[in-house]
């Protein structure tokens, strides 16, 4: 019996199973999956494990933490205090170590002889009702908290503290020998940017004695050993290493936020950039003992792909994967193991082996069984300057080319491309089920475009985004003449948000605009923000508030400066909690307006932060979207009315 397609629902996106996570066994004979199972507001996750040889499950554990011994085919597993060796097979079982202290990052040697536990030390607390703020950073919850690095030795259960001071100490890679720690201490200095810098030492895991490698070192992120031990392979900006890796335009300022790989001879301190003439923006990464080889994933225009870099000759090779979004990855004994997403799939689990892919779990096929969706199609424009602007579209199911059809048109938020993920905050195919063409464009500033459109995001403000999506969206419909010009709408969060904002300020080609935990205004963002001074140190390089030069574009950049100019009606959506973009952005725009006269409206989420998350919370927040649209791109006012009936005051 054949059973009728049905259009997705937000239920769809919520609620299911889905694979999470996966990690190898050390000589490739296992593969442990993560699964998240969501129905409503209740989670669960449990973890199982397969044999790789016949796909056999093997075992499966619920709601704890396992993960792979660094060398032996058995499972970690961390059990309150204790840690305990488990054979996946035959399940028995051997407690490795007991008492251990609470809150504690655990992190096994290679040689599985010791442990290095990342221990907090609790900060001078205030007075909760009248306290002092010694930094900006102070404001946040743990800020005056300090970790630092224990040997906990497995045989005597004997304890060495390793590195503890002033600073926090983060351990970033054991070597394969098990004698060397590789340690990161970050410290803040507020008056230069980058206001963050950090010492990198090398430690002798026997006696704790350190020899620092780097001191005060500026936009470094993460950072590995070789699998000899000589060299260093870090992921940093291409700011890093007085400048070395770095290819942009006379007068531009690097993005903080595009990541470049270096090596670091550790005996001469010689640094060689390994990524920095590929567009593409480095993730995560391993250096695999096997072959040497490193892996990476990374930003690749508006997919997330894995590669395999030569480190002797800096060759990257892209590796054929069957998933356009590789959220993430293991490489163990010659096999890779990812986990992915496509623009019309959800989560699924593959190995790659010899060049070929594998499925080991579909959580798609589950999810979507019996669900129709539309067609999604590339769709990329030449620039009035000469270049590629890369996008795509998503079509309702049962499109009709003879009919018209509003828009709705999508854009990044921070700095990384709007990626090609089934599952997401504003999921496309959502919106296309509900009757409207989608249109998603990456305009100027978004990272995995190389270097220098990277860079086009630092002290613009949305200049030259705004105009990339402007005329996207103008080429768009001429090209697509089922677009309704009238009834298109735009919508975006974070800097996304200010975006929107910023937008309508500069045209009256869109019919509605959705603002979520927008920047309204760069100066009070840039002081208020729990992040907002840091996060300026990417879009505002070098530029303050108290500088002419910066005055001039917080003026002519920031939306509540130019609320006059706004003809389109407008949403603010933001959560009361919100510690990164905080809600006054939303309410001093949304004032302004109002005082202005312009159609506008302002919905806020209680006890909900950046990310609208809790689930009933999140159904109405998506509502409210589905309602705004409907109301003017789709002459229909009725969900908004029901959800905020009219109200005479």
């Amino acid at each position: 019996m054949l059973w009728a397609q049905r259009t997705i629902t937000l239920d769809d996106f919520l609620n299911g199973e889905r694979v999470s996570g996966v990690a190898l066994s050390p000589k490739g004979s296992y593969v442990l999956e993560h699964f998240t199972v969501t129905d409503g507001p209740k989670t669960q996750r449990h973890s199982i494990v397969k044999r790789l040889a016949d796909g056999a499950q093997v075992a499966r554990y619920d709601s704890v933490r396992v993960e792979w011994m660094p060398r032996t085919e058995a499972l970690l597993l961390h059990r309150g205090d204790s840690l305990v060796r488990i054979d996946p097979v035959t399940d028995a079982r051997t407690v490795l170590a007991r008492n251990l202290p609470k809150r504690s990052r655990i992190t096994m040697a290679p040689t599985e002889d010791y442990l290095i536990l990342s221990r907090t030390k609790e900060g001078l607390k205030e007075d909760p009702d009248v306290f002092r703020v010694l930094e900006p950073d102070d404001r946040q919850p743990g800020w005056r908290d300090r970790t630092y690095l224990v040997k906990w030795d497995l045989a005597t259960g004997d304890t060495l503290v390793l590195a503890k001071g002033r600073y926090s100490s983060h351990l970033d890679d054991i070597s394969a020998d098990g004698q060397k720690l590789l340690v990161s201490s970050p410290r803040s200095r507020l008056e230069k940017r980058p206001t963050t810098v950090e010492a990198v030492l090398v430690m002798d895991a026997v006696t704790g004695k350190a020899d620092t490698l780097l001191r005060d070192a500026p936009f470094l992120e993460s950072k590995c050993f070789s699998p000899d031990g000589k060299q260093l392979l870090v992921r940093a900006s291409p700011e890093a290493f007085d400048r070395i890796g770095e290819h942009i335009k006379p007068g531009q300022t690097s993005s903080m936020i595009f990541q470049v790989l270096y090596k670091v001879d550790i005996a001469t301190g010689k640094v060689t950039p390994l990524t920095d003439r590929i567009p593409q923006s480095v993730h995560e990464f391993q250096w695999s003992p096997d072959d040497g080889q490193v892996y990476f994933m990374a930003e690749d225009r508006d997919y997330q792909a894995l590669f395999k870099l030569n480190p002797k000759t800096a060759k990257v090779e892209k590796l054929a994967m069957k998933e356009e979004m590789v959220t993430g990855f293991d490489v163990k004994a010659g096999k890779v193991a990812y986990v992915g997403e496509g623009v019309s799939n959800s989560m699924r689990c593959w190995l790659l082996e010899k060049g070929r892919s594998t499925l080991l779990e579909d959580s798609s096929a589950k999810l979507l069984e019996g669900i129709e969706l539309g067609e999604v199609h590339d769709w990329n424009y030449t620039h009035s300057r000469g270049e590629t602007i890369y996008g795509r579209y998503y079509l309702p199911p049962h499109f009709d080319p003879a009919k018209k059809y509003p828009m709705i048109v999508n854009y990044y938020g921070g700095c990384s491309p709007t990626g090609r993920n089934f599952e997401s905050r504003y999921p496309h195919h959502l919106y296309a089920a509900r009757g409207y063409v989608v249109y998603i464009v990456q305009p100027s500033g978004a990272t995995g475009f190389g270097q220098e459109f990277a860079a086009r995001h630092v002290n613009t403000w949305g200049e030259g985004g705004a105009e990339d999506i402007i005329e996207g969206v103008e080429k768009f419909c001429e090209a697509h003449p089922f677009v309704d010009k009238g009834r298109i709408g735009c919508i975006g969060a974070s800097f996304g948000g200010f975006m929107s904002q910023y937008l309508v300020t500069k045209t009256d080609l869109f019919a509605a605009a959705i603002s979520h935990a927008g920047i309204s205004d760069i100066t009070s963002y840039w002081g208020e923000g729990y992040w907002g001074y840091s996060y300026c140190e990417v879009s505002t390089a070098n530029n303050y508030p108290w500088q002419a030069k910066a005055q001039e574009m917080i003026l002519s950049q920031s939306p509540l400066f130019n609320a006059d100019k706004v003809n389109t009606p407008i949403l603010f959506l933001h959560g009361v909690s919100d510690t990164n973009v905080p809600v006054g952005e939303s309410i001093q725009m949304f004032t302004a307006l109002k005082l202005l006269g312009k159609d506008t409206a302002m919905v806020l989420v209680k006890d909900q932060d950046h990310h609208i998350l809790e689930y009933t919370k999140r159904q109405k927040w998506q509502k409210t979207i589905f309602a705004w649209f409907a109301k003017y791109l789709k002459d229909d006012p009725s969900l908004w009315d029901e959800m905020y009936p009219p109200v005479e005051l």
